[in-house]
């Protein structure tokens, strides 16, 4: 349980990281591009692409925080 805590945060704080950088850069960082259909696809997220992607990347983070807690299985 612990391993798969600390991989699902590293993929969501990567994936958020990578959309900042993206939505920072007007489209021109186009790795890990799959938050844009995350963000266009949702519609209230449409116009909150930015603010989304932060909260993926606190998300992650916190996950790998929690998967600290957890005690080895």
């Amino acid at each position: 349980m612990k391993k798969l805590l600390e991989i699902v945060g590293f993929l969501t704080l990567a994936a958020g990281v990578c959309g900042v950088i993206r939505e920072l850069t007007d489209g021109w960082f186009r790795f890990m591009g799959f938050t844009r259909f995350l963000t266009e696809n949702i519609w209230f997220l449409e116009d909150r692409a930015l603010f989304a992607n932060i909260v993926l990347a606190v998300l992650g983070l916190v996950i790998m925080i929690i998967s600290d807690r957890v005690r080895k299985a």
